[in-house]
């Protein structure tokens, strides 16, 4: 099996080069770094990288900014590296497309492991980033989902509403076929119509929505 690629978009060099080594250590292919949004995204256009690991503060061009571009462009899929200190850009990069939250404390084998899912079509959540990130919606300034919204929610059918419920659990493509009995690109298929139906943009941003007609 072909090994990840990844683009590393961070601005301190100290951490690319940590970042480089661990991941190399776990056998993924690091293609190209990044320093700001700006080289991020012409290098994601370059570079066609299966996951960018993305940085949400960095000079100049920001990281939800670069997530947006790469991701409405399909130049690859943005695992965002976080702190605790950034709910509120946490929300932000939801919104523009992420597929994945860690916290820059990660350590090698489970940074590898989300990689790998995210590069998988799957999402990866360290959960106190998720639950942070929740709570960040629920007290936005959407803390709703808007009438335009509300008919989409219906158009779902029984089972994907169980898709729905099961990304609001964080369960990966491969639990969500476990634990519905059903098969992993079948799941693929489920998944892909709900962020229609939705509009949503990720399984993050689709899990953010729903969790506002909660609200």
């Amino acid at each position: 099996m072909r090994a990840p690629s990844v683009l590393l978009a961070d601005d301190h060099g100290a951490i690319r080069a940590g970042l480089r080594i661990m991941l190399e250590a776990q056998g993924i292919t690091v293609v190209g770094e990044a320093a700001d949004g700006d080289v991020a995204v012409r290098n994601a256009a370059a570079l066609r990288p299966d996951v960018v690991l993305m940085d949400l503060r960095m000079p100049g061009r920001d990281g939800i900014s670069a997530t947006r571009e790469i991701v409405e462009r399909g130049l690859g899929d943005v695992l965002v590296l976080t702190s605790f200190d950034e709910d509120d850009l946490v929300f932000g990069a939801i919104r523009a497309g992420a597929v994945g939250f860690l916290l820059k404390t990660v350590d090698a084998p489970a940074l590898a492991e989300a990689v790998r899912a995210v590069a998988a079509g799957e999402g990866a959540l360290d959960p106190r980033v998720t639950r942070r990130a929740l709570a960040a919606v629920a007290q936005s300034a959407m803390p709703s989902v808007p009438v335009s919204r509300r008919g989409e929610f219906s158009d779902l059918t029984a089972r994907e509403q169980e898709v729905l419920d099961g990304i609001l659990q964080g369960w990966s493509n491969a639990q969500l076929a476990a634990r519905l009995r059903i098969s992993v690109p079948t799941v693929k298929t489920h998944v892909s119509n709900v962020l229609t139906k939705l509009g949503a943009r990720s399984r993050s941003h689709a899990a953010a929505l729903a969790r506002g007609r909660e609200g």
